[in-house]
């Protein structure tokens, strides 16, 4: 029987590449032969560092990367679309399919005892080959790369969602707490939306360097707990818009205080908590707050064809690239958390 690799994350900072047999697509789904799997910080916090075994992660044995992108080599029955040879990104979540969620295309937030995410409830894209449902697949236009579609499956697509809800535009300047890998996707895609001023912070000096190095932000600086930067950056009215990508209680309290009188805040940095005085920071100040998780599938395509137009590569992001066998390699850099996006890349 033919055999593959595939990485397993058991918890405790432990990586473990194992032999499988190389799986077989079935009804609706098809067979990829993996040629990108990004890393995700949901990755990193929830099941690299502790993987408690119950809750979302409640599972062992599952091959991990819940951001792939590959080509299809097989196709299983009942396929109406995809052929052998298409480039596809992975959408990460398979839903049910027939829940309200579902049939809007976020299957996020699927409901149903159906939902599998690749990489944390089914073999996800840290692997030789993956099999994956056709209806979770989006094609690859010719001008991106695998790399590039696997930052748009879970990173990219998660800011572009979000940047939307908010209604971003060229009229606004744009706050992003956070410059780690969905930071930096934030400023690209900011400057997509036609914003002209990106003002950045983070609490690690390397991130806010890179940041600048790519040329993805005008103003950053090193968070040093208040406004101050935020508000002498914007002649002291603050941005129209800003994102907390961060996921840290001072993060997020800085997205709020650095937003305008009647701006828009949107979320989507997860864990921990946050405290704020409500009304003086949110309600007299008019601020509207946005909560906004992943994407959807019709959003996901959208941000592709925007990525074409634009003539922009999400992978400009990534710093860090290293092959199956050094999967382990990948996470310790990737777990730091002073970087870029890590990718693991398989050969052609």
């Amino acid at each position: 029987m033919a055999t593959m690799r595939g990485v397993l994350l058991p918890g405790g900072r432990q990586v473990e590449i194992r032999e499988f047999p190389i799986p077989r697509p079935g009804f609706a789904q098809v067979l990829l032969r993996m040629k990108a799997s990004s890393i995700c910080g949901s990755d990193i916090r929830a099941i690299y560092r502790e993987h408690l075994g119950t809750g979302p992660e409640a599972y062992q044995g599952v091959i991990a990367g819940h951001e792939p992108a590959g080509e299809v080599v097989q196709v299983g029955p009942g396929c109406k679309e995809l052929k052998e040879g298409d480039r596809v990104a992975v959408y990460h979540i398979s839903g049910c399919g027939v829940c309200d969620e579902c049939r809007h295309g976020y299957m996020i937030a699927c409901r149903s005892e159906h939902r599998a995410a690749y990489g944390w409830q089914r073999d996800g894209g840290h692997a030789d080959y993956m099999v994956a449902e056709e209806n979770t697949c989006v094609k690859l236009p010719d001008s991106l790369s695998y790399a590039d579609g696997a930052l748009c499956a879970c990173g990219f697509g998660t800011c572009y969602e979000a940047l939307t809800r908010i209604g971003l535009s060229g009229c606004d300047r744009l706050l992003i707490t956070g410059l780690g890998p969905v930071g930096l996707a934030a400023a690209m895609l900011g400057r997509a939306m036609g914003v002209r001023h990106i003002v950045g912070a983070d609490v690690v000096e390397q991130r806010v360097k890179l940041a600048e190095r790519l040329g993805l932000v005008d103003t950053a600086f090193v968070a040093d707990g208040g406004d101050e930067q935020v508000m002498s950056a914007t002649g002291g009215v603050g941005c129209e818009a800003s994102i907390d990508c961060s996921g840290a209680p001072a993060g997020r309290w800085l997205a709020l205080a650095g937003t305008r009188e009647w701006g828009r805040s949107v979320f989507v940095g997860e864990g921990g908590t946050v405290e704020f005085d409500v009304s003086q920071m949110l309600i007299h100040r008019q601020i509207t707050l946005y909560g906004s998780w992943v994407t959807s599938l019709r959003h996901l395509q959208d941000l592709m064809e925007l990525l074409d137009r634009r003539g922009l590569r999400p992978e400009q992001t990534v710093i860090d690239r290293f092959p199956l066998d050094d999967a382990a390699e990948a996470y310790r850099v990737a777990d730091e958390g002073r970087s870029g996006k890590v990718c693991i890349v398989m050969d052609d």
